[in-house]
């Protein structure tokens, strides 16, 4: 047997990632797979956003393949524990049906042809062919093949070929005297019959394709002889004439029987919010699952709803419900890494919450790696590294703790990369913007946050070129407002952040949202929708704090 497959925590941090949201997941991942090694867990560093250049440049630079991109954790069919029920072939006889459903205890069964789902077949749909005693051409309608006659009827093929069909004529019992079977015999019928020489003559003579002998008694020569000139098929049975009248309309295909148009089924990629409301408007039992490429892979019932084992999830770099992955409220958060002010997020039940005032969530992840006395290796050193001198804007920012900078000449020295020389390549790389859109350039690193009832969001591009910025603003300028729109924001922020100066130019839109930074700021005077601010290039420490109050005050 192989190994049982681990259970996935995910590993992300908010959406429109930055560096150290990217980096600190894919090392912190990295991290609890090495702690936890012989656990039933597989941690799996994911995305919310789209990689922005800046921290392409740092995957390509230490050859780190990009985390997976997750749009939400709500639970999806996939989450369910699918009962894989074989599939069955359409032929299969519906006594053969029942003894699967009868053995495994189920009550549906799945008709699958390379893959395909065909139809399903049902306890109840059996039972409907035992009550449908009224059509004695059912069996040849069906065009039953003799290999499932003999199956369920426990007999043998006496003359004929077992490979054939009946697919003619009526089903009969022939208890009458041979002379009055002469009235009710057609060509093609199949006759259930005894030991009677005459009877079994009188069939042959008429025409019928298929006489069945029950109770295992002899065929004589001569008609063994005879039914093979005339091309007529005999088995023989050990059960009774009323056992196997019972019997007859059970070898006929699922098939037949089967419910093949207007199926429910469901996608593994169905959210199960969506399915549940689709479970309750029919009373089916079992539902039929497929993959993404249509082919068939289990059933699933109400009651493996119950079952339903929720997305585990490990947040990185914020704790701000605005922030965070479509569908968290819907996952099982384990653990919260974050440097950001405490957010609104709200756990079922306890979690571990490590928060730190410092410039960096990787900086709390290497000393994580270090309290475990767990080696780093130098490409996951290089990915940290590159987090801190990203977030603190290579050692400018406000942010940047004696803490910080020493843990990144540290990682430096393992990476094997001159910081200044590696972070201006890095800066450039991340500033590379006048070819790209409003849009492309506004979700590179944009959040969204509440004070009271006003809701703003606030973007930021960090840049060593005058001109750049200058560009920049000019795309941004209407943009923001639809941007502003889209999110349902009152207002909405834009820093264009000069690393070399280190001073921002904030660009304003939305009621009052002006006013909000002359309250925050009140040196500063805002012109013509935007305003400069000195000395400030920290949005978390130096832009949200005072916006926050301001806001508020208002």
């Amino acid at each position: 047997m192989g190994k049982k497959k681990k259970r996935q925590v995910y590993v992300l941090g908010h959406k429109n990632p930055d560096t150290d949201s990217i980096c600190s997941a894919i090392a912190y991942a990295n991290l609890k797979n090495k702690i936890n090694k012989d656990s039933s867990l597989e941690y799996v560093p994911k995305r919310a956003g789209q990689v922005n250049e800046e921290t392409q440049f740092v995957l390509d630079y230490f050859q780190v393949d990009s985390p997976g991109y997750v749009t939400d954790v709500k639970p999806k069919v996939k989450d369910i524990e699918i009962r894989e029920v074989d599939g069955i072939n359409r032929d299969l006889s519906l006594k053969k049906a029942w003894d699967i459903m009868r053995e495994s205890r189920i009550v549906t069964l799945p008709i699958v042809e390379n893959k395909k789902l065909q139809g399903v077949i049902t306890i109840g749909d059996i039972a409907y062919s035992d009550m449908d005693v009224y059509d004695n051409t059912a069996v040849s309608k069906a065009c039953t093949s003799y290999a499932n006659i003999v199956e369920t009827l426990e007999g043998d093929i006496i003359v004929g070929d077992i490979n054939g069909y009946f697919d003619k004529g009526n089903v009969l019992i022939a208890t009458a005297n041979p002379d009055l079977m002469e009235y009710f015999i057609n060509e093609n019928d199949m006759v259930i019959l005894g030991n009677r020489y005459e009877s079994q003559l009188c069939a042959i003579e008429m025409g019928a394709s298929c006489i069945i002998v029950c109770m295992g008694s002899p065929v004589s020569i001569t008609i063994k002889k005879l039914a093979k000139e005339k091309g007529v098929t005999i088995i023989s049975s050990p059960y009774d004439t009323y056992v196997v009248t019972r019997l007859i309309s059970h070898s006929m295909p699922v098939s037949y029987y089967m419910t093949k148009e207007k199926l429910v089924t469901f996608s593994t990629n169905d959210y199960v919010d969506d399915i549940q409301k689709i479970m309750v408007k029919h009373r089916f039992r079992d539902f039929p699952i497929t993959d993404l490429k249509g082919n068939y892979v289990g059933m699933i019932s109400r009651r493996n709803l119950l079952d339903l084992k929720r997305k585990q999830i490990i947040l990185m770099d914020h704790n701000e419900t605005s922030q965070a992955v479509d569908g968290y409220d819907e996952a099982e958060i384990l653990e919260i890494i974050d440097h950001h002010r405490l957010g609104n997020i709200e756990t079922m039940s306890p979690v571990y919450f490590r928060n730190q005032p410092v410039g960096c969530t990787s900086t709390i992840v290497t000393q994580i790696y270090q309290e475990n006395g767990i080696e780093i290796e130098p490409k996951i050193a290089g990915l940290l590294c590159s987090a801190i001198l990203s977030d603190t804007l290579m050692y400018r920012s406000p942010t940047c703790t004696p803490v910080d900078r020493m843990t990144a000449e540290y990682l430096a020295g393992i990476a094997g990369i001159d910081v200044e020389k590696y972070a201006r390549a890095m800066f450039t790389a991340g500033s590379n913007l006048k070819e790209k859109s409003p849009e492309e350039i506004f979700y590179q690193d944009f959040k969204k946050f509440t004070s009271g009832d006003i809701n703003f969001g606030v973007g930021q591009i960090n840049s060593m070129d005058e001109e750049e910025l200058l560009s920049i603003k000019d795309k941004l300028e209407t943009y923001l407002e639809k941007a502003k729109d889209e999110h349902g924001l009152n207002m909405i922020y834009f820093m264009l952040t000069n690393i070399m100066d280190q001073s921002t130019e904030l660009i304003c839109k939305g009621k009052d949202a002006d006013k909000a930074v002359e309250e925050a700021f009140p040196s500063v005077n805002v012109q013509g929708g935007s305003a400069i601010l000195p000395g400030v290039v920290s949005r978390k420490k130096q832009l949200i704090p005072a916006l926050l109050l301001a806001i508020g005050e208002m």
